[in-house]
């Protein structure tokens, strides 16, 4: 599809209060570490995605009152989790928000912890997504998702945690097969997720901090393409 032809997407992104989020990067990076690491990842989430030409916002739904201002400084709408009952609660609540306000959007919900995120990535999984009612795409270890999406009036059904892949499927969104969106897939939850989204060349939040990480982990970030 033409990207001049693809509608303008709003996203949301879920994210947990930072000093609960990332615990499966302990052995990793240490609890003194891993908030800034959340909220770098999620900093460098969203501000690609709000480069990409294909979004028209991004909505946060978080209770961390540091990250909503760090994002909400980059440009992002945030809300509260008002609902409080987990992730997919979470998302359900700001597909809601954006469709209270724009009844026709066209939505999808973006993991927060996509730090290597391109938006020329994101703009070639939006548009094979708007091809159908619901679409997603797994992680890169095929087992999760990082990417949901929905067209106009269409429930989202989210079945975000765990082996969600298989339970998209069964729901009936459509999987997008795509080459060369590696960043879109590459979410972070372990140290070697870290290291594989440092391959591919993460933002500059995450950059800053690589040094403190690769003091822990013997990193080195390569350059950012």
């Amino acid at each position: 599809m033409n990207a001049s032809r693809t509608p303008r997407w709003s996203l949301v992104v879920p994210l947990k209060p930072l000093a609960r989020a990332k615990s499966r990067l302990a052995p990793a990076a240490s609890e003194a570490l891993r908030p800034g690491l959340a909220l770098a990842f999620a900093q460098d989430t969203v501000a690609a995605a709000l480069a990409c030409t294909a979004v028209r916002d991004v909505v946060v739904v978080t209770d961390d009152p540091v990250a909503s201002a760090a994002l909400a400084e980059l440009g992002a709408r945030t809300v509260p989790d008002s609902p409080a009952a987990g992730l997919n609660a979470a998302l359900a609540h700001g597909v809601r928000t954006v469709r209270s306000r724009r009844p026709g959007a066209f939505v999808a919900a973006l993991n927060a912890d996509l730090p290597a995120l391109r938006p020329a990535e994101l703009l070639r999984v939006l548009d094979r997504a708007t091809e159908f009612p619901r679409a997603f795409l797994t992680d890169a270890a095929g087992i999760g998702t990082t990417f949901l999406s929905t067209a106009p009036e269409v429930e989202f059904r989210p079945s975000f945690g765990g082996p969600s892949r298989i339970r998209h499927m069964i729901s009936g969104a459509e999987e997008l097969l795509l080459e060369l969106v590696d960043s879109v897939r590459q979410d972070v939850d372990t140290g070697d997720d870290l290291r594989a989204a440092f391959a591919l060349g993460v933002g500059p939040h995450t950059a800053a901090l690589s040094p403190a990480f690769a003091e822990a982990s013997a990193l080195l970030s390569p350059d950012r393409p």
